[in-house]
């Protein structure tokens, strides 16, 4: 892949941006600037590929926001080696993002040219993440429970099956509320069937959808 120094220099601008912003977590902002977002967008985009701004991808999906990504993964508190859930895998940038952080990412995608076409993507860049075709609101049963799970869509209420599959001791990030406008919840499971729920400020996500396409 195609890196080149003006890339890495782009992306220590994002970098310090994203600081001023308020990203604190360091290893949030190393991954950031390791990953080169410019291979996750069509061509006809390349030039934006480092602003802090979302863009369309495929199947009428977009590539989030820069910030919103850090957003959820510092908010997501990832470690490396925890089992890591994500419910959405569109471009593949927050996959690389928490395969960076050392997570053990599983993905689910419920449109299978999204599905399809991170796999290679990412296993070119060097990150080992499992890739699932089917539908988020189920979850991974078999796989789980999940030290972590973050929806990188709008969903109207949390998933009851995304929580059944949360450990003890875990985080769930999810974009709660109507098309326009969500707010970033925080789910933390304190103890069987225990939850502690909090909220950090508002965003805008596609909407998270049932079935798979």
């Amino acid at each position: 892949m195609y890196d080149s120094f003006q890339h890495k220099g782009l992306r220590n601008k994002l970098v310090t941006e994203l600081r001023k912003k308020g990203i604190t977590d360091e290893r949030v902002l190393a991954a950031i600037f390791a990953i080169p977002r410019h291979a996750f967008m069509d061509s006809g985009f390349m030039q934006f590929a480092y602003r802090d701004q979302a863009f369309p991808i495929r199947a009428g999906q977009t590539i989030s926001q820069p910030y919103t990504v850090a957003f959820q993964t510092q908010l997501l508190e990832v470690e490396s080696q925890l089992k890591v859930l994500e419910i959405g895998t569109g471009s593949g940038y927050q996959s690389a993002v928490l395969a960076e952080l050392g997570a053990r990412v599983m993905t689910i995608e419920r449109q299978k040219e999204l599905y399809l076409v991170p796999q290679e993507l990412l296993t070119k860049l060097g990150y080992q993440v499992h890739f699932f075709y089917g539908d988020g609101y189920q979850g991974l049963p078999t796989y789980g429970p999940f030290d972590r799970i973050l929806i990188t869509a709008a969903a109207t209420e949390i998933p009851p099956k995304l929580l059944e599959q949360l450990k003890t001791g875990g985080r769930l990030v999810v974009p709660i509320g109507r098309r326009d406008l969500q707010v970033m919840t925080l789910v933390e499971k304190t103890g069987p069937d225990v939850y502690k729920i909090t909220e950090h400020g508002s965003f805008v996500f596609v909407p998270m959808l049932s079935g798979k396409e």
